[in-house]
């Protein structure tokens, strides 16, 4: 996912994709916990994803408030 992808979303938008992310996040642990887990670079991949739309979602309403 782009930044500039994310910096269109919208702040409802911002927080489905964040916890659609995390749930990702959630299961990509138990498959590499259970062994099943064959797209390691994925991990890393969501982990990003997820700092990502915090940084953005953050940025957006500090300039809200402004």
């Amino acid at each position: 996912m782009k930044a500039s992808d994310v910096r269109t979303m919208t702040q409802d938008e911002l927080t489905d994709e964040l916890a659609k992310l995390k749930k990702e996040q959630f299961n990509l642990r138990f498959q590499r916990a259970t062994g099943q887990l064959e797209n390691t670079a994925r991990v890393r991949q969501v982990r990003r994803d997820i700092a990502r739309i915090k940084t953005i979602a953050r940025q957006k309403s500090a300039t809200a408030k402004a």
